[in-house]
């Protein structure tokens, strides 16, 4: 069989990224977060106080960022190191939530970003998530899934993801920064998020994971062989 490039693109808290790791691990592909690279470039941003508006310091931060991914035996994961700093726990903090989408609109950051995602592609076997793989990153992707659900089952999602590491969280907060980012990733001007041409739509508001897992790897199966 041959080896392919698999785009998953999606809204915030569709599950895009448990998926790709799910098949990446079935396939013994690469699997690439690319949203955990934005999450880490707006960290550093966090960290060192960057003005969005200030473009000179926008393109000297990413100048000073080094972005890679470390395997973590634990959970048979990978995680996201920034300059040398395992900032996988860090990243997922709700302060950088509420500014990520901000910085991948971006001009400049999603230029670095694209530029490193599409590194060492040449013998495929990628399966990577995002919100512009299949339209930006690999428009030549083998298959491109689109995830969708329903918006109240998304913050009952993100709500019980958070709620383990942040007992204080509210439901409307979430709802909130869902909203606003998705309002951000649809409506700005670099890459914004929309379906490929050639993407298949799954909504899996009523979906369990192991049914999309299923559905997933039948339809790379088709285009592997």
């Amino acid at each position: 069989m041959k080896r392919i490039i698999i785009t998953i693109d999606g809204y915030s808290s569709c599950g895009k990224s448990t998926l790709a790791k799910q098949v990446a691990k079935e396939l013994n592909y690469v699997f690439v977060d690319s949203g955990a690279m934005y999450r880490a470039i707006t960290l550093y941003f966090f960290r060192n106080n960057i003005d969005l508006e200030n473009k000179e310091a926008i393109i000297k931060a990413i100048g000073e960022i080094d972005l890679s991914f470390a395997y973590n035996e634990a959970n048979g994961t990978s995680d996201m190191i920034m300059n040398g700093e395992n900032v996988e726990v860090a990243i997922r903090e709700m302060a950088i939530s509420e500014r990520v989408s901000l910085v991948a609109a971006i001009e400049e950051v999603r230029t670095f970003t694209v530029a490193e995602q599409q590194k060492n592609t040449i013998n495929k076997g990628i399966v990577m998530d995002g919100r512009d793989i299949g339209t930006v990153v690999f428009p030549e992707a083998e298959l491109k899934i689109f995830l969708t659900a329903n918006p109240e089952i998304r913050v009952e999602r993100r709500y019980l993801q958070l709620i383990k590491t942040n007992p204080l969280i509210t439901k409307e907060e979430i709802k909130v920064n869902l909203e606003s980012r998705d309002y951000i990733d649809t409506h700005r001007e670099i890459s914004p998020l929309r379906k490929a041409d050639d993407a298949i739509v799954i909504d899996n508001s009523f979906m369990n994971r192991e049914e999309q897992f299923a559905l997933v790897l039948k339809l790379a199966s088709e285009r592997m062989n």
